[in-house]
């Protein structure tokens, strides 16, 4: 028999009874139940830790031949900034009023205590918990309501509040009286939580409060009230719509994968945001999203959640959307840098009977094995049906209807190389023939050879992936001159400006963190191109509103892969992953050391082309050449990049000329 749900309605009066929050003691908590039902207040209750004690009372199957009652405790819990509060209602029901679907009557509770204009929620659940709540949020009228005001004699004096904008400056403007004392309060109104106060002060007469666009979050609230005994608080949250309190949220959000299994997305407010779990395979392209549910609709920020897996595996990923746009996505491996596995997904379907379908998650969709595509899955389709009934793979999730499984691929990569190799001793037998016969051309041969070698040593050259802001095309001809002059050195460079179709199929966000991935997992290194552009986004990012405001910010178009990888950089600089895997650079005349921001100076920061030596002997790490080497690769780098450079400080000191603007070099 399945439990009823007690379908409870709160009243909330035409005209609610106002309280000051200033007072110690308020009125006597009452609870009323409608003809037939019993309801007993417990008054003030912490949900406990241990919900099996309240499991016995609320089973119809136990309770109703010992008394013919259902009983059961609904907890009902209010917030409203400063005060939340819970209470505990213990509720029985007669059986015989119990009708599948139908309500059993009503319990209204007075009351909770609120300030005017404030926003209220409401939760209520019944204990132990089964699958149907109330929970809204309410907002209160304020001494802006003509019936309010005529009707409170404390909203005569309330200061009056007015929110204006100018540029990147907003405005709380409070047009009271010279004499007027009041109180007024900013904090962070969190739907999951308490809220968070932010800043509080005492004022004296007319105020206009100077807030940075920085500063602005949708939670932000304002609270302000007079200095006098049982004055009345006015709230209003004004930023709740405003799109760029919605840019610093998620420039502010920071998804976290603790080990063994955990995750946690901390935001100053909460998110209307869904998470994922997807599997990124090796070689690039979009992480694809998995059956395991998380939390789909509003995910819980500021908690440690745990993930739905038996066993974790470095090409699991978890994504965080909004609206479908993905905003962030963090995988196993980056936290120990593992490299991604070459193993094969496959996705178990169970069926009546025992029965099982497999397929195996690829870029094209799920092949199933055994098929006659033309895929490495279906080729392999014996032979990992196999590996999977000996125990092979590694089961990462199952429900009773789908499973999840890790496949190596390693052995068969292995009998590809070995046809490989066996191909090359071929050749080569070939090649010593030919020699042998023909020994003239020997001279020509090893010249081949000398040739061979070279190739094979700039095939094994280093990778770096330059990140730059996208400020105005005269930087991005520096940038490029820069990449094609270290492209000229033992260097395997990748830089946005040669890959835009690529960046406009992916996204910046995929598309940087496949970069980032493939360039940290062959050794190389990323290399961060600070301008005054760059240096004011990762201020925004930093939340460092005086140096954002004192850096000239510059628009970022849609193919600025810089701004899009803050996400992923930040972390790695805060908790100290950056040393070895990132360096810094400028160049000279544009930016001066100082305007780095702190963080990033945990990586060596070179200026250019002043100290392109020891730039390029950082780059090339240890095989890099000697000094006298390295010197003439820094005098051929510095001749390629001069005129360029010295072409957009000539710019730069012409406003009315292309590309024109201000320069950061103080």
């Amino acid at each position: 028999m399945p439990v009823p749900w007690f379908l409870l309605s709160l009243a909330l009066g035409r005209s609610p009874m106002v309280l000051s929050l200033e007072k110690l003691m308020g009125p006597q908590d009452t609870a009323r139940c409608s003809p037939g039902l019993s309801c007993h207040l417990w008054g003030h209750w912490e949900e406990p830790k241990d919900e099996d004690k309240f499991g016995r009372a609320a089973d119809p199957e136990l309770e109703e031949p010992r008394n013919a009652f259902l009983q059961a405790q609904v907890v009902l819990s209010f917030q409203a900034y400063p005060t939340a509060r819970c209470v505990l209602l213990e509720v029985q029901v007669p059986a015989a009023l119990v009708q599948p679907g139908q309500s059993v009557g009503s319990v209204v509770f007075d009351c909770f205590e609120a300030a005017l204009g404030a926003e209220v929620r409401i939760w209520s659940y019944t204990q132990p918990r089964y699958q149907k709540e109330l929970n809204f949020t309410q907002q209160l009228p304020d001494c802006k309501g003509l019936e309010v005001r005529d009707s409170i004699q404390s909203c005569w004096a309330l200061p009056w509040l007015n929110v204006s904008a100018d540029g990147d400056d907003v405005y709380l403007v409070l047009d009271v009286s010279e004499e007027q004392r009041f109180g007024l309060s900013l904090y962070w109104n969190q739907i999951q939580g308490p809220t968070k106060p932010w800043w509080h002060r005492n004022l004296t007469g007319p105020q206009t409060i100077t807030l940075n666009h920085t500063d602005l979050f949708p939670c932000l609230c304002i609270q302000v009230w007079p200095l006098e005994p049982d004055s009345v608080r006015t709230s209003v949250c004004p930023f709740r719509e405003d799109p760029r309190a919605h840019r610093n949220l998620w420039r502010a959000a920071r998804l976290q994968l603790l080990p063994p299994r955990g995750w946690r997305l901390d935001a100053p407010c909460s998110l209307l945001a869904e998470a994922t779990l997807c599997w990124q395979a090796p070689g690039g392209g979009p992480c694809q999203s998995l059956v395991p549910p998380l939390y789909q609709a509003n995910v819980t920020v500021n908690k440690t959640l745990e993930l739905p897996l038996l066993n974790a595996h470095p090409n699991l990923c978890v994504q965080v959307s909004s609206w479908e746009k993905l905003q962030l996505q963090e995988c196993l491996w980056a936290d120990s840098l593992r490299a991604l596995k070459d193993d094969l997904l496959l996705v178990e379907t169970r069926g009546l009977q025992d029965n099982r379908s497999l397929c195996a998650l690829e870029p094209s969709g799920c092949t199933p094995l055994l098929s006659k595509a033309s895929t490495r899955a279906a080729r392999l389709g014996e032979q990992l049906l196999q590996d999977l009934q000996s125990g092979q793979c590694l089961q990462l999730w199952e429900d009773e209807l789908r499973a999840l499984w890790a496949c190596p691929m390693d052995k068969y990569v292995h009998q590809r190389w070995a046809l490989v190799w066996l191909a090359c001793l071929l050749l080569a037998s070939v090649l010593f023939l030919l020699f042998l016969f023909r020994k003239d051309h020997v001279k020509g041969w090893l010249r081949l050879l000398k040739e061979d070698l070279r190739a094979g040593a700039a095939a094994t050259a280093r990778a770096a992936l330059l990140l730059y802001s996208a400020e105005d095309s005269g930087f991005e001809r520096l940038v490029g001159a820069l990449a094609s002059a270290l492209c000229q050195l033992p260097l395997q460079v990748t830089v946005d400006l040669w890959s835009r179709r690529e960046l406009s199929a992916q996204g910046p966000l995929a598309w940087f963190h496949a970069q980032r991935r493939q360039t940290l997992q062959e050794g190389g290194v990323v290399v961060l191109l600070f301008s005054p552009g760059a240096v004011a986004l990762c201020h925004e990012w930093l939340q460092d509103a005086a140096s954002a405001s004192a850096s000239a910010s510059a628009p970022h178009g849609p193919h600025d892969a810089f701004a899009a990888s803050l996400s992923c950089v930040l972390p790695d600089f805060l908790q100290g992953r950056a040393p070895g895997r990132y360096v810094g650079a400028y160049f000279d005349g544009l930016l001066h050391s100082g305007a780095v921001p702190a963080l990033f100076r945990s990586v060596p920061v070179f200026s250019l082309p002043s100290q392109l030596p020891d730039f390029l002997g950082t780059l090339q790490g240890p095989g890099a050449p000697g000094p006298g080497r390295l010197g003439e690769r820094a005098k051929q780098v510095s001749r390629a990049l001069q005129p360029t450079l010295d072409q957009l400080l000539q710019a730069l000191g012409d406003p009315g000329g292309p590309g024109g603007g201000t320069r950061d070099g103080t």
